[in-house]
């Protein structure tokens, strides 16, 4: 790779560390703010919600924009967009505010991913485009891991420390790449991009998804994220009334199960599904995520707290890649598309299983244990006979 070509991708994966890490933080957080505020669990469903719904609403939108602007000016508009958002939950004085924030954060950092990962498609010829996609892979996962632990541990001088941390962080990050990220999109092609661009809407793309062979495995993505919504929503919460936990300790476990689902999927995933085949990962890791849902609720010390939770994300963390796999196998040409779909239904996901967690906790706090746990045991059986549905229709048509 070219020393211009590294200090880009350099300059992105940055980008994509501090937005991650500002999502991350939040995990251990919130839940704290959510009481100082006096507002209920349900609240705090709707506060993670609102985040996921408007990635979901606003990354069509931006990655569009960015095919007519450029991708330079749109990742500078993300992550300025990103850092006043952080500043407003730093300063928040009321709970309106932290919802303008969500949606904030929410809506500027979902212009950063769809323009970086747009930047290195125009930079890298398709024989080191998997390279310039797994750094800025790392980059975010590295960010998800690192963001619980910075929030815990700042959290514990001031609750609003690690959101101005994160801010400042992200104003850096968009002024360097202003003034130092140079453009990758010609004016020419934009121009061409935009001639050729498909008009039909997102909603009536993902009518057809649905129809196709690949429908069902959107379907399974959803409900993945919708059980690890379940888990994420309200941990934090769960640690604080059950085990009265810290934010500087719910930091730690997040950290600590980050680091493993990072080594799953950089180190286990691939010699898993080169040994087992894809398929049979899928249903390895569903059984494993709910099985891990199950013990969660049976954990009665900080030890068997990690326990558990390594165990759910471990099932988790393989599980994703691996869906991930079988639908890009069967998108064909239309790669782009699909995977643009897989971002929507990850995205609905999480908004309905953070709003389904928060509520439920409300009423009970191992309900949305239950839900996660049901989800992925209802997932392996819906797999399972998919599967052999397809293989019958392969059978007949062979």
């Amino acid at each position: 790779m070219k020393n211009k070509e590294f200090k880009s991708l350099f300059m992105l994966m940055i980008n994509m560390f501090v937005v991650m890490m500002g999502i991350g933080l939040v995990i251990p957080i919130l839940p704290y703010y959510v009481e100082a505020f006096g507002a209920s669990s349900f609240e705090l469903g709707l506060l993670i919600a609102v985040f996921s719904f408007m990635q979901f609403l606003l990354a069509p939108f931006w990655g569009r924009m960015s095919d007519k602007f450029g991708r330079k000016p749109l990742i500078a508009i993300g992550m300025f967009g990103f850092a006043g958002a952080e500043f407003i939950f730093a300063f928040a004085t009321e709970l309106w505010m932290l919802f303008l924030s969500r949606i904030l954060a929410g809506s500027f950092g979902s212009a950063v991913m769809p323009s970086a990962m747009a930047y290195v498609s125009d930079r890298t010829s398709s024989e080191k485009r998997g390279h310039g996609m797994g750094m800025l892979g790392a980059a975010m996962a590295l960010g998800i891991v690192v963001g619980p632990g910075i929030g815990g541990w700042l959290a514990e001088v001031s609750l609003s420390l690690p959101f101005l941390f994160a801010g400042i962080a992200a104003t850096l990050a968009g002024i360097f790449s202003l003034f130092l990220l140079p453009e990758s999109l010609s004016k020419e092609k934009r121009m061409e991009i935009e001639d050729s661009a498909d008009r039909s809407n997102q909603f009536s793309q993902m009518w057809h998804a649905l129809k196709s062979p690949v429908g069902f495995l959107l379907i399974l993505v959803f409900g993945l994220s919708f059980g690890l919504a379940n888990f994420q929503t309200i941990f934090g919460m769960y640690a604080l009334h059950q085990f009265n936990y810290s934010p500087s300790q719910v930091g730690f476990i997040m950290v600590l199960v980050g680091v493993i689902g990072a080594v799953a999927q950089g180190g286990l995933v691939g010699r898993l599904t080169v040994r087992f085949g894809d398929e049979r990962v899928v249903l390895g890791a569903l059984l494993l995520s709910g099985i891990g849902f199950v013990v969660m609720m049976l954990a009665f010390d900080f030890v068997t707290v990690i326990f558990t939770t390594c165990l759910f994300f471990l099932g988790n963390s393989i599980l994703r890649p691996s869906v991930n796999t079988m639908i890009s196998k069967l998108a064909g040409d239309r790669q782009g598309m699909i995977m643009g779909l897989n971002n929507s239904f990850l995205s609905l996901g999480n908004v309905a299983g953070a709003l389904l967690a928060g509520l439920m906790f409300e009423w009970n706090m191992y309900l949305p244990y239950s839900i996660g746990a049901l989800t992925m045991f209802v997932g392996f059986f819906a797999t399972v006979s998919w599967l052999s549905r397809r293989k019958e229709t392969i059978k007949t048509t062979a």
